[in-house]
């Protein structure tokens, strides 16, 4: 048995229910886990536990996400410190003086999201960090400052040549059957395929039009309304507590260059540590023997592409505190005693975030696993509909990319997604184009179309789902409730998704991105100028 059919849907349905229900994110993923191991464990409630805490452990146990899970804590000790000696708070002033409004503080959110575009989580608390104290000065809602951090993380990452994402992507797609028919490198593929990236791009620039116009509707209209009018940022009476906050120290001696200095830093070295990551991994004592080797064989392009993000971040995080306590030290704002306090008031703002970035991981796994494996296979019961329905090649792009996004929404994962949906639909879009017996443009036209369908649709379900780490991770660096942060960026996404969802219909019936992309813009500028006017999508 591959999959427990549509019993894998319940977990996901129920946990995304009960988190809006109970507005508590915990005990919703709990419930969550725990009808998952039920399913899997034949109704057995002893055997369901068991199963639980192992897959909590298991959740741990693994090297990418203990390496994740201790960068977000230490990077939460980190703005311990610059908390603490009032790094932060200083900045803040200083460039809220340059920043005067909540546009400019929101454009510039916007470009330091797209300047680090390495790695999804780096972009999400790094940002967060630095903009949180410009935006509350500029009256900008947590909620609003979580949007934008959260729409440049995912959405960027996708887009740039050198990312974790796109390296991921990339090996997917060179390993999938029918690549060779493109005549292609994977390298190429990509680059090739980044106009048909519907929902990327038009995410992006649903961010931009916000800003700029103003024209905010739904619940992001409510959350900015009720930071105008009440001077509160987020709304913790209507959707609770908020994690990942620390009370800022005044300091006069503390200067703008006191916050600057670590997150360049951390930037500096997080960049630096993504090749040599891979250069030292490359060292196997036979055919390489030394750094040196390692170097020369290899391009630097090359050594980005194959790194282990999670080990960078975190030999980064540990270097940027040790040199910023050096640094403080040396400016006479710091001593041991305060580092250690600040390190502990740091890390411990950010158990909220890691308890339910653990259990996020842990229905995950539930989901995602085989049975074989302890799962239910929800993603493998979902490609198998498309699989068996026969549809036509120009529908398939609309398909996938729908199919995409409730599999990535349920599951919180868009590398689940694509390491599920791409082997499938690669075969899928090169036969059909073969079969058809269409000219080598269109069939390299319906498969980048087709993949880019798969890609969107899993930014889209990562990017909405409130069980994906990227958005508690987004929620954690806006320190905003996660259940608002949740709440009013689902409107915003779900129609960048309605827009992306019509270029693919039309894109796969011409199999052509200019017609996609006039379909999606012709369904932007309608949407915006009537939403914004819907009465029952703004009332409070």
């Amino acid at each position: 048995m591959e999959h427990f059919g549509m019993w894998g849907i319940l977990p996901p349905l129920l946990t995304i229910i009960l988190a809006f229900v109970t507005k508590d994110v915990v005990v919703s993923l709990f419930l969550g886990i725990l009808s998952g191991t039920l399913i899997v464990a034949g109704g057995n409630p002893l055997t369901a536990i068991m199963s639980l805490t192992d897959t909590f452990a298991g959740s741990l146990a693994d090297g990418w996400n203990i390496r994740i899970f201790l960068f977000c804590a230490l990077l939460g000790g980190l703005v311990g410190m610059l908390s603490k000696t009032g790094s932060a708070g200083a900045f803040g002033r200083w460039a809220s003086a340059k920043l005067k409004t909540g546009q400019s503080s929101q454009f510039m959110t916007f470009v330091f999201g797209v300047i680090i575009f390495i790695d999804d989580y780096f972009n999400s608390l790094t940002v967060g960090t630095v903009m949180r104290p410009i935006t509350d000065k500029t009256g900008v809602s947590r909620a609003k400052l979580a949007y934008i951090l959260d729409t440049t993380a995912a959405p960027i990452c996708i887009l740039a040549p050198i990312s974790s994402w796109v390296v991921t992507v990339m090996s997917i797609v060179r390993e999938s059957e029918g690549f060779e028919a493109l005549g292609m490198t994977e390298f190429e593929f990509f680059i090739r395929s980044i106009p048909y990236n519907l929902y990327a791009l038009t995410a992006l620039l649903m961010v931009l039009v916000i800003i700029f116009t103003k024209r905010d509707w739904g619940p992001m209209k409510a959350s900015e309304d009720y930071a105008k009018t009440t001077g509160k940022l987020w709304n913790e009476e209507k959707y609770g507590v908020i994690s990942g906050d620390i009370q800022e120290d005044v300091n006069p001696k503390a200067k703008p260059i006191d916050m600057l200095f670590p997150i360049i830093f951390l930037v500096i070295s997080a960049v630096a540590f993504f090749p040599i990551v891979t250069w030292l991994g490359a060292i196997d004592g036979e055919t390489i023997t030394s750094f040196g080797e390692a170097v020369k064989s290899m391009t630097i392009g090359e050594a980005f592409n194959n790194t282990d993000s999670s080990y960078a971040l975190f030999y980064s995080i540990i270097f940027t505190i040790f040199a910023t306590y050096i640094f403080y030290l040396c400016r006479g704002l710091m001593n041991l005693k305060i580092a250690g306090e600040a390190l502990q008031d740091g890390i411990k703002s950010m158990v909220p975030a890691l308890i339910i970035l653990t259990m996020a991981w842990s229905i995950g796994t539930i989901i995602k696993s085989t049975p074989e494996e302890g799962g239910l296979g929800l993603g493998i019961y979902l490609s198998e509909l498309v699989v068996e329905s026969g549809f036509p090649l120009f529908i398939i792009p609309a398909i996938v990319f729908i199919l995409s996004a409730v599999m990535a929404f349920a599951t919180g994962t868009s590398w689940g997604t694509f390491g599920i949906m791409i082997p499938i639909i690669m075969p899928i879009a090169v036969g059909l184009a073969q079969g058809k017996g269409l000219a080598q443009a269109e069939l390299i036209n319906s498969t980048f179309i087709s993949i880019a369908a798969v890609i969107g649709g899993a930014v889209f379900g990562d990017h909405a789902s409130p069980i994906s780490d990227t958005t508690i991770l987004s929620s954690t660096g806006a320190s905003c409730p996660h259940l608002e942060h949740v709440a009013t960026q689902m409107p915003y996404a779900v129609f960048s998704a309605v827009c992306a969802l019509v270029g693919f219909i039309f894109g796969g019936i011409f199999m052509s991105e200019l017609a996609a992309w006039i379909a999606v813009l012709v369904t932007f500028v309608t949407g915006m100028i009537f939403l914004p006017k819907v009465k029952f999508l703004n009332k409070e």
